[in-house]
């Protein structure tokens, strides 16, 4: 740290407590769309302001910002959590682990986008504060964790840079994997498909014609031109699949009525309709270089038309728009064959138990390398062409 002066930690139960140009001048310091929308202060005041986090949620807004001279220059989107769910790495095992030795694994502290498995900065930084606002969000949340008696704290799904500084001063890293497609320049579809062996191209080709003859019509909206009834038609769609996946949906109607208010900039849905009725939906967050495919749902079942909808338009909408890549969400294998190559994901820990943070390093260090091994299988039996193949007549 250098000499600019002191820095103050305040802990923020509410991003209402903060306003959206302080805070998104650390989460979102690049001009225009921002890198990641889903730590703007619009999308997690949302969260907030319909109760799908908050009290009687297990999570529980204990935001951090680090001032200096009265200057916000880093904040941290942190929770307190009653439970492990909604959070895409999972820590169930070591909650039981510690449980059934006579500890107390909750609450715990998580730094992270609910209900969000999207790769992104946690440790929130104005340019040029990097150094000095990560050291002082990292000391807050564990002065917050040890005041508080919680048994960990972590930081998940963040930038690949921040868990390589984590581990260097002491925190323990962990790597997961997800399926993300990348975009290598490719002027169409069409373009992308070239790339495949003949077979996967011809699977592909056949999957969309398959689900484009569901009977129907599919439309992309994004900003205006998205509509209150149509969040109606995609709150069904998620209620659907929030009850076979999770029980209840982790977000609230009132959420997608905020969406529409303040997000729909930042949102792509991709609707499916037949016969006048909305049938099924997917909904994407756009990003200044990544479209993030977050939900899908349905109320009618259509051959193929889960992968049209959540992975074959959002390569189109990426190319289209010249995004870098997809973020398809979390889990998934049926997306290795559409294109999506696996990815590590990172994620940083610390445990206040001595005994127990040395049996999930060991696990971890175990676990890096079984994702690694996975992730070179996978690759290899990806759709692509091998090196040096010649592009095959279909």
């Amino acid at each position: 740290m250098d000499d600019r002066g002191a820095i103050e930690i305040t802990v923020l139960t509410s991003l209402a407590e903060i306003s959206a140009e302080d805070w998104d001048r650390c989460a979102a310091p690049e001009a225009g769309r921002p890198l990641d929308p889903f730590t703007t202060h619009r999308f997690l005041k949302a969260l907030e302001e319909s109760r799908s986090v908050g009290p009687g949620t297990g999570w529980t807004p204990c935001h951090l910002a680090a001032r200096m001279e009265g200057e916000v220059l880093a904040v941290m989107p942190l929770y307190a959590k009653g439970h492990s769910q909604g959070e895409y790495i999972f820590d169930h095992n070591w909650a039981h682990a510690y449980e059934n030795a006579g500890g107390r694994y909750y609450p715990k502290l998580q730094s992270a986008v609910p209900f969000t498995p999207a790769s992104g900065r946690r440790f929130l930084t104005r340019p040029g504060f990097e150094v000095e606002g990560r050291a002082a969000l990292t000391e807050g949340a564990l002065r917050l964790a040890k005041a508080n008696r919680c048994s960990s704290l972590h930081v998940t799904f963040c930038a690949a840079e921040e868990a390589e500084w984590g581990e260097a001063i002491g925190l323990m890293p962990r790597v997961s994997q997800q399926f993300h497609w990348l975009n290598h320049g490719y002027p169409d579809f069409d373009a992308f498909l070239a790339e495949l062996s003949s077979r996967k191209r011809k699977a592909i080709r056949k999957e969309r014609e398959r689900a484009r003859a569901f009977g129907g019509e599919i439309v992309a909206l994004t900003g205006d031109a998205i509509e209150p009834e149509h969040w109606d038609a995609f709150w069904r769609f998620y209620q659907d699949t929030g009850a076979r996946k999770w029980g209840s949906p982790y977000l609230t109607r009132d959420f997608f009525a905020r969406a529409q208010e303040t997000l729909r900039d930042d949102i792509l849905l991709v609707l499916a309709r037949r016969e006048g009725r909305w049938v099924a939906g997917a909904l994407n967050f756009i990003g200044r270089e990544t479209l993030y495919g977050r939900y899908w749902g349905c109320v009618e079942d259509h051959p193929f038309l889960h992968f049209e909808l959540c992975y074959y338009q959002a390569i189109e909408a990426a190319i289209a728009r010249g995004l870098a890549r997809v973020e398809a969400g979390a889990q998934g294998e049926h997306k290795l064959a559409r294109g999506y190559l696996p990815t590590q994901t990172h994620s940083l820990h610390w445990i206040a138990d001595p005994g127990l943070a040395r049996a999930v390093k060991q696990y971890l260090d175990a676990e890096a390398h079984a994702v690694d091994q996975e992730i070179e299988i996978l690759t290899h039996y990806g759709p692509f062409r091998r090196g040096g193949e010649q592009p095959e007549q279909d």
